[in-house]
């Protein structure tokens, strides 16, 4: 678990560097450790404490990210937002399976990536990667190339802002529907001051909202799958629950009954997402060079189509 550890803290590092800054300690963390791999073997010895890092401290960051989610503001704005978000998931996993059955990419990484490009990003990857069986390979390179993506498209959404004809509220809409990660939405929704930032952070969390009933109907899918095929039975992802409990604690618990301070809540988040780096270092750290060159790149370019068809149907939802 400390080289995990180690590597996740020279991705935070590097990561408030100029210019890498703008990856994402997550993404730089997830290279790290495939270098590592591919130029010092994989650490066979503490193999236990690295394979801990990837399942358990993964299911205790998805639970903790749970705080992020506010029910009580998504369910006030009602029917119309969460039918926008649901659109979204809907259209981006669908191109996605489309896309890789059309140009013959590797199907569980497009379906991870389709799922991340619809909800939330690396978390979204994480979170459903147990339910559907996806190899660790797979997750680690889904949740990097999401990662490196998506913040390519927020710094675009930025340079472009000045030309478009939204004002700061529409534009944080269009923000919130479009991009991959919560990290991007904050990134592009900051220029747009505080009314385009608020409007972009709630339009994403609609669709963070909505991965817990895509992750129950993707249990659902596999059960089937399984009843068909004898011995590929799913177990239920109860991490779940928890994330379910801590946007529940954080919705209507804290803030009424007590008040966690300001400064508790972001160590609190800066944990989290500490936490879920060094999963990410885990996982990182069975992906093979030569693998991602043979399956990484058809994906990779779908996913670049799709987020660009997103940003563009998403400009006319608003």
């Amino acid at each position: 678990m400390g080289f995990t550890a180690v590597l996740a803290w020279a991705g935070f590092i590097l990561a408030s560097l100029p210019y890498i800054n703008k990856i994402g300690p997550l993404a730089v963390a997830i290279l790290l450790a495939v270098f590592y791999r591919h130029f010092f073997g994989y650490p066979e010895p503490i193999r236990n404490g690295i394979q801990f890092s990837a399942k358990k401290l993964l299911r205790l960051a998805i639970i903790l990210f749970g705080l992020k989610l506010n029910i009580g503001v998504i369910l006030q704005e009602g029917a119309p937002l969460l039918l926008r978000d649901f659109l979204v998931i809907c259209f981006s996993i669908g191109l996605m399976i489309l896309l890789a059955r059309l140009f013959k990419a590797d199907d569980s990484l497009s379906v991870l990536l389709g799922i991340g490009t619809g909800v939330c990003g690396a978390s979204a990857i994480a979170a459903v990667s147990p339910i559907l069986k996806a190899k660790e390979e797979d997750t680690a390179i889904s949740a990097g190339i999401i990662s490196i993506v998506g913040t390519l498209f927020a710094v675009g959404y930025t340079i472009i802002r000045p030309l478009l004809p939204f004002d700061a509220e529409a534009y944080g809409m269009w923000v919130g529907l479009s991009l991959h990660e919560v990290a991007h939405v904050a990134l592009a929704g900051a220029p747009a001051g505080e009314d385009g930032l608020g409007m972009a952070l709630l339009g994403k969390l609609g669709r963070v909202f909505l991965l817990v009933p895509l992750s129950l109907l993707l249990i659902w899918v596999m059960k089937r799958k399984g009843k068909q095929e004898e011995g590929n039975q799913i177990t239920f992802p109860w991490f779940l629950i928890g994330f379910i409990l801590m946007s529940l604690f954080g919705s209507y618990i804290e803030g009424r009954f007590f008040v966690i301070s300001d400064e508790m809540m972001n160590g609190i988040s800066t944990m989290t997402s500490f936490l879920l780096t060094m999963a990410m270092v885990g996982l990182g750290l069975s992906v093979s060079v030569k693998d991602v060159r043979q399956k990484a790149l058809k994906p990779m370019l779908l996913l670049m189509i799709t987020s660009v068809l997103l940003s563009l149907i998403t400009y006319w939802m608003v």
